[in-house]
């Protein structure tokens, strides 16, 4: 049998479809070929927003659509908030939530055999770990996700709703996991989860930088990157662990959603501004060249014009290599929800436009500092006679050569900045 898996939304999905993928391979499944119909058709949905909900539900119904006589897996955010609108919905097949993934190739197998609607939504307060191990990515960077669920609460997100309280992989697992990829050929490691620096809180006396610890001690670890974290997660002992590795990159994001300690307090974040900069101040006394990316949201509710202005000063004050912008949603079932002074539409437009604009100037400030140095890089991509790839700083380097050595790590002298890459000339062809 055939099967197409299809997925929306974070890098923890990105995960655990992978995941789904190498379970169905290992028990005798065949990936589809493109654009062919699949006999199997999983949909790992998200529901971080209104619209993410109407892209997961548009994309279900199209799936079933095509593929017609499929057996229809819907898992994932969106049927774990809407499990009752699948359950009317001719052509699904099993509904999972954001718990068991690590199963559906058990349930497909009974589904088979029943032929019965499979449904197993749990309360995501009372629900372990789900064991997940990732056998291969990619040869380049492999995402592990160590962390499930967030008790931040903050006032625009339905996440902890959905994912439910912290909860964290055994650290054997995670070793004997990034063991088994740098075993494979990976090159970077990129830790992930729904709120990855609270690794630990569930656990007695091993938090998040003693996992770092274990983790940069593993033989022929070039690269670990961290997917996302809190700025109250980067403490002093963290702090610690970074200025004593290089194998932790020089990249590191850190959310800040407002740029305005009004706002901020409204969106119910666990930090105001003082704190952020002041910790973003030690990361740079550290690390004097780190790229340092961030999320945004703007419009949200009674956000002013003078509020966003204060929000621009500080982007530009602390100099972020990158700024993920988005506009407001209304997500039902959160506090921002009925909050006042929602944000006019056209108004949240021409605030993405502005943020979108700084944060490319500010891209281009940090990559010419690099323009005339020689840096290592692993190509991700070959194509029309150029290698692309990142640095462990995320420059994305493109650089003229011959063959194909995509994931072999690479030095290269940097020349002139071409946006969204930073050219550059091969000096060899192996590490």
């Amino acid at each position: 049998m055939t099967f197409s898996i299809y997925t929306l939304g974070c890098k923890v999905n990105s995960y655990e479809s992978n995941v789904m993928h190498d379970l169905l391979i290992n028990e005798g499944y065949k990936e589809a070929s493109k654009d062919s119909k699949s006999d199997i058709v999983i949909i790992n949905t998200c529901s971080v927003t209104n619209t993410a909900d109407s892209k997961s539900l548009k994309l279900i119904k199209r799936c079933i659509k095509e593929n017609e006589g499929a057996i229809v897996v819907v898992c994932g955010c969106y049927s774990q908030a809407n499990s009752e609108v699948l359950e009317k919905l001719d052509g699904v097949s099993v509904i999972l939530g954001t718990h068991d993934k690590s199963k559906v190739v058990d349930y497909i197998k009974e589904f088979i055999k029943n032929k019965k609607l499979i449904k197993k939504i749990y309360d995501m307060n009372n629900v372990g770990f789900d064991k997940m191990m990732l056998n291969n990515f990619d040869k380049t960077r492999a995402f592990v996700k160590i962390e499930d669920g967030c008790e931040n609460f903050c006032s625009f997100c339905i996440i902890p709703y959905l994912r439910g309280k912290v909860r964290s992989k055994d650290k054997d697992n995670v070793i004997d996991e990034i063991k088994t990829l740098v075993g494979e050929g990976h090159h970077e490691i990129v830790l992930t989860g729904i709120h990855t620096g609270h690794y630990g809180a569930d656990l007695d006396n091993y938090d998040f930088s003693d996992l770092l610890e274990d983790i940069i001690k593993i033989d022929g670890l070039e690269r670990l990157r961290i997917s996302s974290i809190e700025i109250n997660e980067l403490n002093d002992k963290f702090m610690e662990v970074l200025k004593k590795s290089s194998i932790i990159v020089d990249h590191i994001h850190i959310p800040i959603q407002s740029g305005c300690d009004k706002t901020l307090k409204d969106m119910n974040r666990k930090y105001d501004l003082d704190f952020f900069k002041k910790r973003i101040g030690v990361i740079r006394s550290i690390r004097p060249e780190m790229s340092i990316s961030t999320d945004l949201i703007v419009g949200f509710p009674g956000e002013t014009e003078e509020d966003f202005n204060i929000t621009l000063s500080t982007l530009e004050e602390l100099k972020f290599s990158k700024i993920h912008c988005f506009p407001f949603s209304v997500r039902k079932g959160t506090k921002a929800e009925t909050m006042d002074n929602q944000v006019k539409e056209e108004i949240k437009k021409e605030r993405v436009r502005k943020v979108i604009d700084l944060s490319t100037k500010l891209e281009k400030e940090y990559m010419e500092k690099f323009v005339g140095r020689t840096m290592e890089f692993i190509p991700e991509v070959f194509k029309d006679g150029y290698f692309i790839g990142h640095t462990g700083n995320y420059l994305q380097v493109k650089v003229k050569a011959e063959g194909n050595l995509t994931h072999e790590s690479l030095k290269c002298r940097l020349i002139e900045v071409n946006y969204p890459y930073i050219m550059g000339s091969l000096i060899d062809t192996h590490k």
